[in-house]
């Protein structure tokens, strides 16, 4: 077939050879579809780059004045302090709210995504490290709107997000440590996480403005495991580290307490600075100087950004950045 343009609910079904019903369900996340018979319709949407007729569908839609908002883990209070935002927002404008965790999980948020489109949501606040190519295909071939909160979008598609700009916050926390002649790290997230490629360029945007070399083994992919801290530290120090710049609280606090574990002072020896600016940051001792995003503006403005896709308003902007600043506390000599 090669006039996409015309392809229809019918091809699909023909193609699958399943019903124009069991295609329905496959396109609107109905649960009720054996995994087998979704991923054989949802491999042949793809191959035919099937498109649902947006006419027909607005003569279906019902409007049930219902978000969902997909949280990776209800524990983290990053993501629990954007939320607020989000909640504030939706009872201003009279949404309710249906609270989805993924566990961190890939495959959860598929499923998560795909229970809240049956719940025939009005649209879905998706928050969370990254957009993995999976949640990316069921977010382009669904219905719904979806407004990314806090997410590290990259360029894997052309999606609605409020953020940060990450490359210009770790920029800006290394170049106030080089200038003051420090030699930082930086510990990322796991190497596939979208929000790495961003701060590592920041990283090095650093060193380039500083007029020095960057040493790649500076650069320390890990995983959110505060238990793998005390090898971290053990690397920091081998390389000659006297600062670090993490991208997760909770690895912040525990590579803090590794550090004075050591016998090393902070922050006259060594200095660490966390990412999120969440409640873990003041919860330690020293407190923790960190890169602060304003979390509740980025969930208030993601949802009220939401709600003017929802109700066909105008919308200025796709990709909202919002100003972060340096919350200087005790690890730093800033």
């Amino acid at each position: 077939m090669d006039n996409k343009t015309t392809i229809t609910i019918y091809d699909v079904a023909r193609e699958a050879g399943v019903s124009m019903a069991t295609v329905s369900r496959v396109v609107n996340g109905n649960p009720n579809v054996k995994p087998s018979t979704r991923k054989k319709v949802s491999d042949v949407i793809d191959r035919l780059n099937y498109r649902p007729n947006a006419v027909a569908r607005g003569l279906a839609s019902k409007k049930t004045t219902t978000v969902g908002v997909i949280i990776p883990s209800v524990t983290n209070l990053f993501f629990s302090s954007l939320a607020r935002g989000i909640d504030d927002i939706a009872t201003m404008y009279k949404y309710n709210i249906i609270l989805a965790n993924s566990d961190e999980n890939p495959e959860k948020e598929i499923a998560v995504f795909q229970t809240l489109l049956a719940k025939q949501v009005d649209g879905i606040i998706f928050m969370g490290y990254d957009v993995n190519d999976q949640i990316r295909a069921e977010i382009e071939r669904s219905y719904t709107p979806v407004v990314f909160a806090g997410t590290a979008t990259g360029n894997k598609g052309d999606f609605y997000s409020v953020n940060i700009d990450d490359e210009s916050a770790v920029k800006d926390v290394a170049l106030k440590l080089l200038d003051m002649g420090a030699k930082p790290a930086i510990l990322t997230g796991p190497d596939h996480l979208l929000s790495n490629a961003e701060r590592i360029k920041g990283y090095k945007a650093a060193y380039k403005e500083a007029g020095k070399e960057v040493n790649e083994s500076l650069i320390m992919p890990t995983s959110h495991n505060y238990k793998s801290a005390p090898a971290l530290v053990d690397e920091l120090l081998a390389e000659k580290a006297d600062s670090v710049i993490v991208t997760h609280d909770d690895m912040a606090a525990a590579v803090l307490n590794e550090v004075i574990i050591r016998g090393l002072k902070v922050p006259e020896e060594f200095q660490v600075i966390a990412s999120h600016n969440s409640v873990m940051t003041e919860l330690v001792r020293p407190q923790l100087t960190s890169i602060e995003l304003p979390l509740y503006d980025i969930g208030a403005v993601a949802m009220r950004l939401l709600t003017k896709i929802m109700n066909s308003e105008e919308v200025d902007e796709k990709k909202v950045i919002l100003p972060h600043k340096i919350k200087e506390r005790g690890t730093t000599r800033f």
